[in-house]
């Protein structure tokens, strides 16, 4: 395995670091970290980055994340392990990461669930990790970026 090139964000002077600190910014949100982590693994598995599932499933463990619960997030709706909160958030992650395949992608009842849960800063943190989750996505997976490696 190769990658095309180096992280894109990493080739461009000063790219990196607006990204990361937007990341940082997520955290800041009043969010569990083991919900954020869900959410950053999950969206990630819905777009086949190997690398951000590799790195997702890192920073869970590190965040004390169980295994059981990791080896089951793609199956969240099917298992007891989440909470009414970590799936709202799950599902919010979902449709906001799969745009094109719905005329309204995030339905009222969607947000809503998750609004249910979350207070607007909440929310924001919430959408600001899906978004950054999926430009990191797109950024090494169109250039192949291999898990367990960085740069």
């Amino acid at each position: 395995m190769q990658s095309r090139i180096k992280n894109p964000a990493v080739i461009l002077p000063g790219a990196m670091q607006p990204i990361l600190e937007l990341f940082k910014q997520t955290h800041k949100g009043g969010v569990p970290e083991l919900t954020l982590e869900l959410v950053h693994l999950r969206v990630s598995q819905i777009n086949g980055c190997s690398a951000c599932v590799d790195a997702g499933v890192k920073g869970a463990r590190k965040a004390g994340e169980t295994e059981e619960r990791l080896g089951t997030v793609a199956a969240w709706r099917e298992t007891p392990y989440f909470t009414g909160a970590e799936r709202a958030a799950l599902e919010l992650a979902e449709h906001a990461t799969r745009l094109a395949d719905k005329s309204d992608p995030v339905p009222d009842r969607i947000w809503d669930a998750a609004a249910e849960h979350y207070n607007e800063e909440q929310l924001a943190a919430l959408v600001l990790m899906i978004g950054v989750t999926n430009l990191f996505n797109r950024l090494n997976a169109t250039t192949k970026q291999i898990a367990g490696e960085w740069g």
